[in-house]
């Protein structure tokens, strides 16, 4: 399958979440994204060094900044179970528009043709490191590593665009 690319309409999936009354939630994506300008961006895994150190906080410290130029939602995902999204979320104290969904079977990540098999690390399959800038569901941006690089999937370069 063909990663996903600008032009496409991000396919229907479902996510889960913990929401602001610490419930759990199975949630559409396009109940996210439809009518929405959204950032979408996906990690191959919570807690490991790069996602924790360099992907996930340069999205919370820009998260005013991407709000103030339209992006109504700024997801992430990852092939992680709700439970470990939520304490991975918990790190961020000062998170204020991240939300962070679980894709647990990675069939969200296999929808957007964004397998990662790091089996022979031990990890299964995952996502690959990616960002996404989606209007109304349809991908403006895709910017999709290869590899374990982050060089053009940080909010840096989703700002760019904006």
């Amino acid at each position: 399958m063909a990663p996903i690319a600008v032009g496409d309409v991000l396919p229907e999936g479902t996510l889960s979440w913990f929401d602001e009354k610490d419930e759990l939630q199975q949630v559409p994506i396009h109940s996210l994204a439809a009518g929405k300008k959204i950032v979408l961006f996906g990690v191959p895994g919570a807690f490991t060094p790069t996602c924790s150190m360099k992907h996930v906080p340069g999205f919370i410290e820009s998260g005013e900044l991407l709000k103030s130029k339209g992006v109504d939602e700024i997801l992430l995902i990852s092939v992680n179970d709700p439970f470990v999204m939520k304490a991975w979320a918990k790190t961020y104290p000062e998170n204020k528009h991240v939300k962070f969904l679980a894709d647990g079977s990675a069939s969200y990540a296999h929808a957007l043709g964004l397998e990662l098999d790091l089996s022979e690390r031990g990890l299964g399959i995952r996502s690959r490191r990616f960002a996404l800038l989606a209007d109304d569901l349809k991908v403006k941006v895709a910017n999709i590593e290869e590899g374990g690089a982050f060089t053009i999937s940080g909010a840096d370069e989703i700002l760019k665009a904006l």
